[in-house]
């Protein structure tokens, strides 16, 4: 029995049916399966990453750039007394 690949999320049950199949599917993909409860996510199953990757290409990408990151903001502050 073959799993869909674009299957993302998957019940707590039929992943304790097929877990082996969900297992080997993560490895060949490399994406990831969400294990829901009740309709809710509750695990993530996702390929093993070493952490021997360089610093700065697990941040590539995830920050946000501003021109003028000095520049007052447009926000009035109360301040405590």
């Amino acid at each position: 029995m073959e799993i869909e690949v674009d299957k993302t999320e998957v019940s707590k049950s039929e992943f304790k049916a097929r877990a082996l199949e969900y297992f080997r599917q993560v490895e060949a993909s490399g994406e990831s399966v969400v294990v829901t409860d009740h309709g809710k996510p509750a695990l993530e199953v996702r390929p093993y990453r070493s952490d021997e990757r360089d610093p700065l290409d697990v941040l590539r990408g995830s920050v946000v750039r501003f021109e003028d990151p000095t520049a007052p903001v447009d926000v009035e502050w109360e301040a405590a007394q």
